[in-house]
């Protein structure tokens, strides 16, 4: 695991390298495309678009956005983590790991209660990450149950919430752009 690993809010000059990354990890542009859309979007949180630097180069990024879950008679706010990337050269060295726990932490400091993640189902579990249909929480898509998780960044947050979430408006443009 790497130790010399500076983790800080992303400013305005990485988001080339934000970019790059995300391109790189993933195999395409979609979700630099999203990263992209989401920082124009009223709601973006800026202290969560987060970088892992390492002598003076971004090796990793992790994104959280506000959602909501709604069902027929409430809305709940929450947040969706999704993009997280590291570049190749730096993947299963624990960069991840560390932008997912430094992201929890700024998440639960700027009074967040829960989590959404699409993600894979051995990696997010050892974060707390449970399936969220647990406490009712749908996705908007058909997705297995087991990569559909929330967390709790507060016990009990999710206790009374149930319904289906609501990503801001720039998934569903990515996701139109992808077909």
């Amino acid at each position: 695991m790497i130790e010399n690993i500076h983790l800080r809010s992303a400013k305005d000059t990485d988001y080339q390298s934000i970019y790059e990354i995300n391109d790189l990890a993933f195999g395409q542009n979609s979700e630099s495309n999203l990263i992209a859309l989401l920082r124009q979007n009223k709601e973006f949180i800026s202290e969560l678009s987060i970088v892992a630097e390492m002598d003076n180069e971004l090796v990793g990024h992790i994104l959280f956005s506000k959602i909501s879950i709604k069902n027929e008679d409430k809305q709940f706010e929450s947040l969706a983590l999704a993009p997280m990337a590291v570049r190749p050269s730096f993947q299963n060295l624990g960069v991840g790991v560390k932008l997912v726990l430094y992201g929890i932490t700024e998440a639960k400091r700027l009074g967040f209660t829960s989590l959404i993640v699409l993600g894979h189902e051995k990696y997010y579990p050892k974060f707390g990450f449970k399936s969220a249909s647990l406490w009712k929480i749908k996705a908007p898509f058909d997705v297995p149950d087991s990569v559909f998780m929330a967390l709790e960044l507060k016990e009990g947050a999710l206790k009374d919430v149930f319904g289906t979430v609501c990503y801001p408006k720039e998934f569903n443009m990515i996701e139109a752009h992808s077909l």
